[in-house]
């Protein structure tokens, strides 16, 4: 599945105000790794940005003067994203802003039909009621190193957002489907809970795993987490 963790920047909260987006950032997850490929832009949005929205992103007019359009770049955006899931913080916020960016520059005013979005802020909120869970809070729960976020910026928080994400969801490929006596136990992890599945593997991939663990034991020089609980 090709994923992509997407952030922007704007001039002030209310989109209906004529608020406009300064930056787009897209970081790639693709099979549940970060590939290295992303999409970044700074906008000119022909308006100032509101002073509490500078005091969080620092983007000043003057930076921002002889910054490309949305229309110059929207076709290669469209083409980055085409067909991806996108992962967004609070994703009415972002998706809310860049369909009217579409629609101001004579677009359907809707993200492509071959994407689907998905809220990573609900996702959290399943997993952690009643905590808080803004982007920060989750790096701290996760263990994300944001030390470098002194303001927002959109490709920053969309690399951050995608280690958030993948240690969010780091438990959802395990599933327990089979519990023969003699299954193999292994460790599903799911946010601060552990717990043990279950499931039967072939004698191949029983004999691969043994190989592995031998890899990483002579690595480490001394027997893996799996050899001292007995797995």
């Amino acid at each position: 599945m090709r994923q992509l963790t997407l952030d922007t920047e704007t001039t002030g909260m209310d989109v209906g105000a004529g608020h406009r987006v300064i930056e787009i950032g897209c970081v790639e997850i693709l099979e549940r790794v970060v590939t290295g490929r992303s999409f970044h832009f700074y906008l000119n949005p022909d308006r100032d940005s509101e002073p509490g929205a500078l005091a969080v992103h620092g983007l000043t007019s003057e930076f921002l003067a002889d910054k490309p359009r949305f229309p110059d770049i929207v076709d290669e955006w469209l083409r980055f994203i085409d067909g991806a899931e996108i992962l967004a913080h609070n994703a009415s916020f972002d998706v809310g802003f860049l369909e009217n960016e579409l629609r101001l520059c004579g677009r359907e005013a809707r993200l492509p039909a071959s994407c689907t979005v998905l809220d990573t802020l609900t996702l959290a909120r399943e997993l952690h009621p009643g905590q808080r869970n803004s982007l920060d809070a989750l790096c701290k729960r996760y263990q994300v190193d944001a030390s470098q976020r002194h303001v927002h910026g959109a490709l920053l928080d969309a690399r951050l957002l995608a280690d958030v994400y993948l240690a969010m969801t780091a438990g959802q490929g395990t599933l327990d489907l089979m519990r023969a006596p003699d299954a193999v136990q292994l460790l599903d992890v799911a946010g601060s809970e552990i717990r043990i599945v279950r499931r039967v593997l072939s004698e191949a991939e029983l004999a691969e795993h043994a190989e592995y663990l031998k890899t990483l034991e002579k690595r480490a020089g001394k027997p893996t987490l799996w050899q001292a609980l007995g797995l």
